[in-house]
């Protein structure tokens, strides 16, 4: 009997969780590894995502290998970067970072860059970069003192979730939605595919 295909998100993300729930597919673990994020000096955007992705990636691989339950596991890990122009915005914690980072991007584009790294079971890393641009309507003060009342703006990169109520902000976007969420689905599930994981094995009913 062909034993089942381990999945490892190494993300404790509701919100990646969802998205691979989306797909069909249930992780068998999840390891949220707790890594320094902050940005290095005059480090990209794009280059964080891809820094911290493959960071947490081979953090949980480091961790798994030790042990034989889990050494045969796939590890997915991935982490999102909001960016105006190449000023970063945080993962705001606090109310006055989060009002600062939404009058910020009130009325203009930002970028929003994913790195979804993959660990095979043979140790193989793969990984993506995935960008999304996105517009704002130009947001009010009453618009962001009722967003600011929500709390749906914590621990979010850019300090909104467009899964929420910041969706009603969005004018315009190019590129994957999914990406803005958290986790790229189209780029994911081929990643997964590519090494040989099985992407259909949870859409049968029953």
């Amino acid at each position: 009997m062909e034993l089942r295909q381990k999945l490892i998100l190494a993300s404790g993300s509701p919100r990646r969780l969802d998205l691979l729930k989306q797909a069909g597919i249930e992780p068998a673990r999840l390891m949220p590894m707790d890594l320094d994020e902050t940005p290095q000096k005059s480090e990209h955007p794009r280059s964080l995502a891809r820094r911290l992705s493959a960071d947490k990636a081979r953090a949980a691989y480091e961790v798994t290998r030790q042990d034989l339950a889990w050494k045969d596991g796939y590890i997915l890990a991935a982490d999102t970067v909001v960016a105006v122009g190449r000023r970063i915005l945080p993962k705001a914690e606090y109310m006055e970072e989060a009002s600062s980072a939404l009058h910020l991007l009130s009325g203009r584009s930002h970028w929003v860059f994913t790195g979804v790294c993959l660990i095979a079971p043979d140790g193989k890393l793969r990984q993506k970069i995935v960008e999304t641009k996105v517009r704002f309507k130009r947001l009010s003060g009453y618009d962001i003192e009722c967003y600011l009342a929500s709390g749906q703006w914590r621990g979010k990169a850019g300090a909104y979730a467009i899964q929420g109520i910041a969706g009603t902000f969005v004018q315009k976007l190019v590129g994957s939605y999914t990406n803005v969420v958290g986790l790229p689905l189209f780029e994911t599930m081929q990643m997964l595919a590519g090494e040989g994981y099985d992407v259909h094995a949870g859409w049968t009913e029953g």
